[in-house]
């Protein structure tokens, strides 16, 4: 896997909407940050832009992720706020300059369709918070944006979660929000789950739609293949009049009972304030314990 340029003081990160509209007076929080880091901010076309939900229409969310792509002055693009949108956009994207000369794409939630349709190139991305997030995010998460952007190295320690299965594992760290990756299955974005490490997180969906997608991802075979499963936050959860019985990590549990691999929950990243960075399509070990687990980006 090819790793972008980290960034240094005086680079300049460029802020867009692939998704959902934004306002620019909601991003500076985000923006006083990577200015404290000594980074320069460029604004994209779509921000303050409207079009109903959206941040503009498809070609202008479009254009303004490409400028920012091919432009040799941005080393990094931060998403501002995810939402839904982004895959409307992802095949009107030329890749060609991009491959040529990476850089950073950082983001989470609906921003998961470029992060696996990137790590297909064999190019990393950074799954973290967004812009619009820093005003919330805990000093935890925006310390470890902060690594992660300049390069330094990124290991967690976790306290033991009673649903854990232990073991060991290696492998390059692909995934994201459950919903995003189950709507790109078979579409030529889809992420290759063979040797894998899978993160998945989820926000706002009935407790059966995760049965739903989580039995999708194993009767077609996506799970026969993983080394290892990390569960982020399943955050606000929603259930029918008549319940489903199980929680979103109960549901996440009975299906990845079978398989012989390490699996990690309550990791702390997705739509949580304790949103952590994490580096997809790098390789990353887990150690799962009866005391706890460790992830160490290599």
């Amino acid at each position: 896997m090819i790793t972008p340029e980290f960034l240094k003081k005086g680079d300049t990160v460029g802020i867009l909407a692939t998704a959902r509209k934004i306002e620019l007076a909601t991003l500076q929080p985000g923006i006083k940050l990577l200015e404290s880091w000594g980074l320069h901010v460029a604004i994209g076309k779509t921000i303050g832009k409207e079009d109903h939900q959206l941040a503009g229409a498809d070609w202008l969310r479009a254009t303004d992720f490409q400028d920012m792509m091919d432009n040799p002055a941005i080393k990094a693009i931060w998403a501002g706020k995810g939402g839904y949108g982004t895959v409307r956009i992802i095949d009107r994207l030329d890749f060609t300059k991009f491959k040529k000369n990476p850089k950073w794409v950082i983001g989470f939630s609906d921003m998961t369709v470029l992060h696996s349709h990137i790590n297909n190139m064999g190019i990393e991305t950074m799954h973290a918070l967004m812009t619009m997030n820093a005003k919330t995010a805990t000093p935890e998460a925006i310390e470890s944006l902060r690594k992660a952007l300049f390069g330094e190295k990124l290991e967690y320690t976790l306290p033991s979660h009673a649903y854990n299965k232990t073991g060991k594992a290696s492998g390059e760290l692909v995934g994201g929000n459950l919903s995003v990756l189950y709507s790109i299955l078979g579409s030529k974005s889809e992420v290759d789950y063979k040797g894998k490490i899978l993160f998945i997180e989820d926000l706002d969906e009935y407790l059966y739609h995760i049965d739903r997608m989580m039995m999708n991802l194993k009767r077609n075979g996506y799970f026969d293949g993983l080394k290892a499963v990390i569960v982020g936050g399943m955050t606000e959860m929603k259930d029918n009049d008549i319940p489903w019985g199980k929680d979103a990590l109960q549901i996440i549990q009975d299906i990845l009972k079978d398989y012989k691999i390490p699996v990690i929950y309550n990791f702390p990243a997705g739509h949580i304030k304790d949103n952590h960075a994490m580096i997809f399509g790098k390789t990353v070990s887990v150690d799962v314990s009866e005391k706890g687990s460790k992830v160490n980006f290599e």
